[in-house]
């Protein structure tokens, strides 16, 4: 891969950088690295100089609260993460607008939870706030809203939430800070022959084989959750790259040429609400279909009842589903336009039979190829 095709940080012109609590908490003082942060708003200050808007999605706010709080170390209970986080969203908050604001840059915070990413609505509402604060030369910082997230309807970890993000802004980086300098063939820390992986053409089978489970500490990502940012940002269009987040002023050595791994973006011809589909991270159930309705989806048609032979989970119309091959293959995802259990009476049927099984003529296709996204 040559120079001439890698992304490069000083051509961004709009970037999501995410930091994570390891980077920024002082583990045994349960306060922010005070000279690393002032690095980063540094990096940042820089890149707005240069004419590069940046967001920022920081964790760190339970990890801030824990000292305060009596409870450092142990593990916490879904209320005492609540709670933790309610206490350290505003020391997070006023650590970045102090050190923000010290160089001329307006910090603005947003607390998401994955409903205002995955609700159509709510995520253009967050998009129209996010490109207002852009316009106004402000830094957004963002976090998942652990005030109020449940341990079933959560994020779990803002690699994942940084991805939705650039997806949702349109950004062309999404930097991922970290405590590796990028991706490698196997972990560094156990395999002495891991090689270091310059620059990732496109995601596969064999690439997500390379993520393995989170470090120890504050940290709850680890580079499984990374790959999967990794197929969201690169679907969407939008070049990531994984690098060294511990040394001072990251962005700035990022930007100057160190040693990271890019993954390059695909080809992005898909509109702005099947890129949002394509990048829904909650599916409510899974449709299997047969040999035929796959062949018909591949020519571009929509998803009709007669080729499906299963329906699993429960959701309701318009909610995001997987469809499946036999084999269990995910072959694409797109919004129901029934729910499921009037799904699971029609699979199979053709539209002509669909009014003496429902009592009612319902849309021909269980999924229109409007609101369907083949991966």
């Amino acid at each position: 891969m040559t120079d001439s095709v890698t992304p490069s940080l000083a051509q961004a012109r709009r970037v999501v950088v995410k930091i994570g609590s390891a980077l920024l908490v002082d583990p045994e003082l349960a306060a922010p690295r005070e000279a690393w942060l002032a690095s980063v708003a540094d990096d940042i200050a820089a890149l707005r100089a240069s004419g590069t808007e940046v967001v920022l999605v920081s964790s760190g706010a339970i990890a801030l609260a824990r000292h305060a709080l009596g409870m450092p170390h142990r593990a916490l209970r879904l209320e005492e993460k609540q709670a933790a986080a309610a206490v350290g969203q505003i020391r997070l908050a006023q650590a970045w607008s102090s050190v923000l604001s010290e160089r001329g840059v307006t910090a603005a915070q947003l607390l998401l939870t994955p409903d205002d990413t995955e609700d159509r609505r709510r995520y253009l509402n967050a998009r129209a706030t996010l490109d207002t604060l852009l316009g106004l030369g402000c830094v957004p910082v963002i976090n998942e809203n652990d005030t109020v997230a449940t341990a079933e309807i959560r994020f779990g970890d803002n690699d994942r939430l940084a991805a939705r993000v650039a997806q949702m802004i349109d950004a062309d980086q999404l930097i991922l800070l970290s405590d590796i300098d990028g991706l490698y063939t196997a972990d560094p820390r156990n395999d002495p022959d891991a090689q270091h992986i310059p620059v990732v053409g496109a995601m596969t089978a064999e690439i997500d084989a390379m993520g393995g489970a989170p470090p120890p500490g504050y940290s709850s990502g680890g580079m499984r959750t990374k790959l999967v940012a990794a197929h969201i940002a690169t679907d969407s269009g939008c070049a990531m790259a994984i690098a060294l987040g511990k040394r001072p002023h990251p962005l700035a050595a990022l930007r100057d040429g160190a040693r990271c791994t890019w993954f390059l973006p695909g080809t992005d011809s898909r509109s702005a609400r099947k890129r949002w589909i394509a990048g829904g991270l909650t599916p409510m159930g899974d449709i299997t279909i047969d040999d035929g309705a796959i062949r018909a989806l591949v020519q571009g048609g929509s998803l009709l009842p007669a080729g499906v032979t299963m329906v699993e989970g429960e959701f309701s119309r318009g909610d995001l589903v997987r469809v499946v091959s036999k084999t269990g293959d995910e072959l694409g995802r797109g919004l129901s336009a029934y729910k499921a259990e009037d799904a699971r009476r029609i699979a199979g049927r053709r539209s002509e039979e669909f009014e003496s099984v429902l009592g009612w003529q319902g849309h021909d296709e269980l999924i229109h190829r409007d609101n369907l996204v083949l991966l």
